[in-house]
């Protein structure tokens, strides 16, 4: 179970630090006038806002995994039946945690498509 935990760790370190999705100047940001509230710069906006709200829809879902299967497996009393759930359970969030950071990629290939 501690390597399930240092997994799972490392993962959401990854996807919280692993890409930052800022890459304006400081130049930039004076050079251009203020967008008009709630409507995106440009397209690199709005696929950067699609790309943190599905790694924040994400990581939520996976962590509701994990604590779901979390509370099955301690209330499963020895039953292979809820053990077997439990570890299923737990086993979607990691792939969860997994298409979390993957997500920066992915719509790193959708930005390179649009263009």
């Amino acid at each position: 179970m501690p390597i399930l935990v240092r997994v799972v760790a490392v993962l959401i370190l990854a996807a919280v630090f692993g890409s930052t999705g800022y890459d304006a100047s400081a130049e930039d940001l004076i050079a251009q006038p203020p967008p008009a509230p709630g409507a995106p710069a440009s397209l690199d906006q709005v696929i950067s806002n699609l790309r943190w709200w599905l790694v924040g829809l994400l990581v939520g879902l996976a962590t509701l995994f994990l604590t779901i299967g979390g509370i099955r497996y301690l209330a499963a009393d020895g039953d292979p039946g809820q053990v077997e759930q439990a570890k299923r359970a737990m086993r979607n969030a990691l792939i969860g945690y997994a298409l979390a950071v993957l997500a920066p990629l992915l719509v790193t290939i959708l930005r390179s498509l649009v263009g």
